[in-house]
């Protein structure tokens, strides 16, 4: 079966609960002893409202990935990354983002990498971009990310993830999110006896 695919990816609808599944995954893997490095995306609210979104690593490490434009104030003579009402940070994403990825490569094989999530915000970043593909080009780890569900014009990589004949997708939806955590998770466990 993993002869096929070495990564596992979830889709589907904004809130539809892909980084709960993704961070439920981790608690299973880790107390199973397998390695879990890598990041998710987090949603930051004040007041009851969401003011952006934080970028989490395994290790508990955040940055920022956006906040809405009131509460960033106006840019200060730099290159401005917008997505709907969110600026994009794009240092603060790479400084925290990144090092995972140069991590990931040169450690030891068997680890399941987290990389939630592959979208329009991220996507500002062409080192990202690049540390994706050659960390779906290793052979060291197997990924567990998330992807958008396709929406007006194609992101290029996430279409590039999704169409990857190493790639497992799932479609997360209301109806399955909370029985499809068992197939991820054996679809994970099939892809690592192929990495060790």
């Amino acid at each position: 079966m993993c002869e096929m695919f070495k990564h596992v990816f979830l889709t589907g609808p904004p809130g539809v609960g892909k980084t709960t599944l993704v961070q439920k995954a981790c608690e299973a893997l880790v107390s199973s002893g397998v390695g879990v490095e890598g990041f998710y995306t987090e949603e930051v609210r004040e007041g009851g409202r969401r003011v952006g979104f934080d970028v989490v690593t395994m290790t508990g490490e955040r940055g920022h990935l956006s906040r809405i434009r009131d509460v960033v104030g106006a840019s200060q003579g730099h290159r401005e990354y917008t997505v709907g009402q969110y600026v994009v940070d794009l240092p603060s994403f790479e400084n925290v983002a990144l090092p995972l990825f140069k991590n990931a490569a040169e450690g030891a094989s068997g680890k399941v990498f987290v990389i939630d999530e592959i979208g329009k915000m991220e996507l500002f970043s062409q080192s990202f971009i690049r540390a994706v593909r050659q960390t779906l080009d290793s052979s060291v780890c197997t990924i567990l990310g998330t992807i958008p569900i396709p929406k007006g014009k194609p992101l290029g990589l996430v279409e590039e993830v999704r169409n990857r004949k190493d790639v497992k997708v799932f479609t997360v939806s209301k109806e399955n999110r909370n029985i499809i955590l068992q197939e991820i998770l054996a679809a994970l466990q099939e892809c690592l006896k192929h990495t060790k």
